[in-house]
């Protein structure tokens, strides 16, 4: 099917005056839940351990709540940049945009207000680094990823990472009012994370991004291409995530956890480079949701052992 004709379907499916749950589940959807929460699963671990336990109720509410709507203001904004591409693409043909369910005006309002919200929110019950790394992180998203580097260049996965990994700041300058070595190692983490995580995805819709121009590396390069670098990115990651232990007063709680999950990180990683190395077909999507199992665990790991020594 051609582009155009694509198009034409996409707008005779169209729906028409749509209910009040609708129109709010549209708008739910302009956030990207399911981003949102990821993003969450890096930041309140790290709130606990940039307090050395328990957070205060002011920081807690600032990560989740300032944080929540920074993810989702930067999502609504990518949904009104993107929302040409988004009707071409299988993956993302049902968003809100892209179905016609929501205006790009309405979208860009939302996403502003969204925004300011944040801002106020981190000012409010943090401090004005969080407020300005929440700022930043919005900018880089919108501005730097989604408008300049996406549609491109193969390495927007990468730089695109830094406002995926700016959570982590945010919720040690939440906590703290700065930033220190540690929450640079858990940047470095989430950062690292981004491109093997991402890449697994892309390869089993590496079709949708080339028809819609999408220069992700899975298009321009090799399978074999796309999983070395994996593998050089998975290396980074777990250095990075064992560098936290003497680099903090850990238990040996999170110092092991890392160790493990990374072995197994890099385990699977390496297998499928070996698998592609040989000319087999990798199954990708394993190394994705492994890579959302590995975050998840690795943070809790953190938040865990941040207790177990404000409670010692």
């Amino acid at each position: 099917m051609s582009t155009i004709d694509t198009e034409k379907s996409i707008l005779a499916d169209a729906p028409g005056p749509s209910s009040v749950r609708d129109v709010v589940g549209a708008y739910l959807s302009l956030c990207k839940p399911r981003i949102v929460e990821l993003l969450l699963v890096s930041a309140v671990p790290t709130l606990f351990a940039a307090s050395h336990g328990v957070p205060s109720i002011t920081a807690f509410l600032a990560v989740t709540l300032g944080g929540t709507c920074a993810a989702a203001s930067a999502g609504a904004f990518n949904c009104v940049i993107d929302r040409d591409i988004d009707r071409l693409m299988e993956r993302t043909r049902n968003r809100p945009l892209a179905r016609h369910r929501v205006g790009p005006r309405a979208a860009l309002m939302f996403g502003t207000a969204l925004c300011v919200i944040s801002v106020g929110i981190f000012l409010a019950l943090a401090n004005p680094l969080a407020a300005v790394l929440a700022l930043c992180a919005i900018s880089h998203y919108a501005l730097v990823y989604t408008l300049l580097l996406k549609r491109r260049t193969p390495q927007s996965t990468l730089w695109g990472g830094l406002c995926g990994s700016a959570p982590v700041l945010i919720a040690w300058a939440a906590a703290t009012g700065s930033l220190s070595w540690t929450a640079l190692s858990l940047f470095l983490v989430v950062f690292f994370w981004q491109p093997p995580h991402f890449w697994a995805l892309a390869v089993k819709y590496r079709d949708d991004y080339s028809r819609a121009g999408i220069p992700v590396l899975p298009v321009v390069a090799s399978i074999r291409r796309v999983l070395t670098e994996s593998v050089v990115h998975s290396w980074l990651m777990v250095t990075a995530s064992v560098a936290v232990w003497p680099l903090t007063p850990t238990t040996p709680l999170y110092g092991v956890t890392s160790v493990v999950l990374g072995g197994v990180f890099l385990f699977q990683v390496h297998g499928l480079h070996k698998a592609a190395r040989s000319g087999q077909e990798p199954r990708t999507m394993r190394l994705f949701h492994t890579s959302i199992v590995y975050l998840t665990l690795l943070f809790l790991a953190l938040a865990a052992d941040s207790l177990l020594r404000h409670g010692s």
